[in-house]
């Protein structure tokens, strides 16, 4: 960990032909944070993503992650990463151990398999372990994903809408395992269009739009922006979500 931010972002700009994408983007995330940069479908997020993985050099201004500047040490940047995009990026035709010790080998680590072991522990999937992924739930193949990630320890992780097209319960798992990572002094810089999912689980939220961060705080401080909520009695009435699990918990218990 260094001891400034984790990642540092200093008027960040990216244009495609005809297309300004990030027009001035500022934000730092503390070391061990869940960080939350929320916005809509072509709001810029992966755009700001791609650049803090060098996958992708911004037109002006800087950024670092882990104390490395993004456009002078890239390679140092890379060490120090790992990137989770939209997509489960996992070999289907492997098991879930195979997968991992294949990642740990393929990043020299030593005893891949103990590696392997503690990662399916962790992410609640040793019983699947030698299960081939192709049969693998949603929310288990994000897991699996979110845990090969992990290996080589990176200090900081980016998740790039991590839940898309993932049911209620594997994005409640997804969820869980994001929060494991921060609670073990990960840095997680996590995108998503999910209003609710910044909600849970970021210490700070940024909202970027048309280019632009147009706020940045904790959850705490931004619903303090709005105009006090009067208060009345109103009885609590079940949501979708209370209706979904009580419905499937009651038909899956014996």
């Amino acid at each position: 960990m260094t001891a400034g931010p984790a990642i540092q972002v200093r008027g960040l700009e990216k244009s495609y032909p005809k297309l300004p994408v990030l027009r001035g983007v500022d934000f730092e995330v503390a070391p061990g944070h869940i960080f939350a940069l929320l916005g809509s479908n072509g709001a810029g997020k992966t755009t700001v993503v791609k650049i803090l993985s060098t996958l992708l050099k911004a037109d002006a201004g800087t950024a670092s992650v882990a104390g490395f500047d993004v456009a002078a040490h890239p390679a140092r940047v890379r060490e120090s990463i790992s990137l989770t995009g939209q997509f489960a990026a996992v070999d289907e035709i492997l098991s879930g151990r195979e997968n991992l010790v294949l990642i740990a080998r393929l990043r020299h680590q030593k005893q891949p398999g103990r590696i392997a072991a503690d990662l399916l522990t962790r992410f609640s999937l040793t019983e699947a372990a030698d299960r081939k992924v192709a049969t693998y739930s949603g929310g288990m193949r994000r897991r699996l994903d979110i845990a090969m990630s992990l290996i080589g320890n990176p200090p900081v992780i980016f998740l790039d809408e991590p839940t898309t097209g993932l049911d209620p319960e594997a994005r409640l798992e997804v969820w869980d395992a994001v929060k494991s990572l921060a609670a073990r002094g990960t840095t997680v810089l996590l995108t998503t269009q999910y209003l609710e999912e910044a909600e849970q689980l970021a210490d700070r939220i940024a909202i970027l739009h048309q280019g632009r961060i147009i706020v940045n705080g904790t959850l705490t401080e931004l619903k303090a922006l709005l105009p006090p909520a009067e208060v009345e009695y109103v009885e609590k009435q079940p949501s979708l979500e209370d209706v979904f699990f009580a419905i499937v918990g009651a038909r899956e218990s014996p």
